[in-house]
């Protein structure tokens, strides 16, 4: 099932995509499970519809290295335990919208990543338990501020930056996540490629572990990690992560002129 979430004459709304047709829901998809009462009878052809990004987390977790293949390329210590930063809400953008570079910005890599949405407030899950609070995976550009990575020593200002957390295009309910295709293409050109199965620390693992440091909200997204073949980003490249069995997350690359 595809939930997505979309503009209708100025308000923000979700639905289900099928066959080309975003059917109506009553509420969100997080506050109940979506059963046939969750309908509100309405149809819209999809074409005709924005999507937006598929949900409105409080806050997106990333991890750090935890892909092998990123370790060999970047050359950080393998971690002992997940490696895990915040990402702002503000950072949030959706299917289509514009990744914006900051004026001063010297080099803004892209970073593919698969997103776990939090389905119910998680805290304290164990392991097992984790399929019963996740509702579905999506697509995440970790996007970032090498420099300012660098620099500071800590990630939160490289990864901050308004626009630089794209999520889409919606949220698969229905994938078994633990071996899906990865990739990147930045302008029609392959620059990673790489299977779920790759991941360090796995989806239960990670949902666990950090539920254990915070409590997850309903809409959190949780983003994996990157695989190897990071890269520059450019004003007016096309990015696009496309993950099996989920989708295609497609923004375009503009930089700010400065105030």
């Amino acid at each position: 099932m595809r939930v997505v979430r979309f503009a209708l004459r100025g308000k923000a709304r979700y639905g289900v995509l099928e066959n080309g047709v975003i059917r109506g829901l009553t509420g969100s998809p997080f506050e109940r499970a979506i059963s046939a009462r969750s309908w509100d009878g309405s149809e819209y052809p999809a074409q005709d519809m924005r999507l937006l990004a598929p949900c409105v987390p409080s806050k997106i977790i990333g991890l750090g290295v935890n892909y092998e293949s990123h370790i060999e390329e970047t050359g950080i210590p393998r971690p002992a335990a997940p490696l895990i930063f915040l990402k702002p809400s503000t950072a949030v953008i959706g299917p289509d919208e514009t990744i914006l570079l900051p004026w001063f910005a010297r080099r803004v890599d892209y970073e593919g990543e698969l997103g776990v949405v939090i389905g119910r407030k998680a805290r304290h899950v164990s392991e097992e338990s984790v399929p019963e609070y996740v509702l579905g995976y999506t697509c995440v550009n970790d996007v970032t501020e090498r420099h300012n990575q660098k620099e500071d020593g800590q990630w939160t200002r490289a990864k901050s930056y308004d626009t630089f957390a794209p999520l889409g295009p919606w949220i698969e309910t229905e994938v078994e996540p633990d071996d899906l295709l990865l990739e990147t293409f930045v302008n029609g050109e392959l620059r990673q490629s790489a299977r779920t199965s790759g991941l360090i620390f796995g989806i239960g693992k990670l949902v666990s572990f950090i539920s254990h440091v915070m409590t997850l909200l309903p809409g959190d997204v949780i983003a994996t990690g990157t695989p190897a073949g990071i890269g520059r980003l450019s004003a007016g490249d096309v990015v696009e992560i496309r993950i099996e069995k989920i989708g295609i997350l497609r923004n375009a690359v503009a930089r700010l002129e400065e105030p």
